[in-house]
């Protein structure tokens, strides 16, 4: 008998405000589900000058691959001098990313009114 995944897969949802993409994360990113949201977030950091938060607080996993898939998205929008802000207020996602090196390379904000209202002069990591 075939086994049933049963975790739950990521999705997102996305609104714009002021100009600021904002997609929320829930589930799971890894390697089965991380292809999908990499291909979200390449569309989204297509274009000149991209704005994009994404807020974590519902996601519930993320292993290397989607670390990878942030990275890329972030990489994509600094080189098209735009930005990529991440909103969370996990200890374990930010001891993660210092432990792989990764915490001082993201913007992070423990809200979401924080990361659409700060610049990037005054984010403290």
């Amino acid at each position: 008998m075939p086994e049933i995944d049963t975790r739950p897969a990521p999705h997102h949802t996305e609104r714009t405000v002021g100009g600021t993409t904002v997609v929320a994360l829930r589930g799971e990113i890894d390697l089965l589900t991380a292809p999908s949201l990499a291909a979200r977030l390449e569309d989204l950091t297509a274009g000149p000058h991209p704005d994009l938060v994404l807020d974590l607080r519902s996601m519930a996993f993320i292993d290397c691959t989607g670390l990878g898939v942030l990275c890329r998205a972030r990489n994509r929008a600094a080189a098209r001098h735009g930005r990529l802000r991440l909103v969370t207020d996990s200890v374990r996602l930010r001891r993660i990313l210092r432990a792989v090196g990764l915490a001082g390379v993201f913007e992070l904000h423990p809200s979401l009114g924080e990361a659409l209202a700060r610049t990037p002069e005054s984010v403290v990591v």
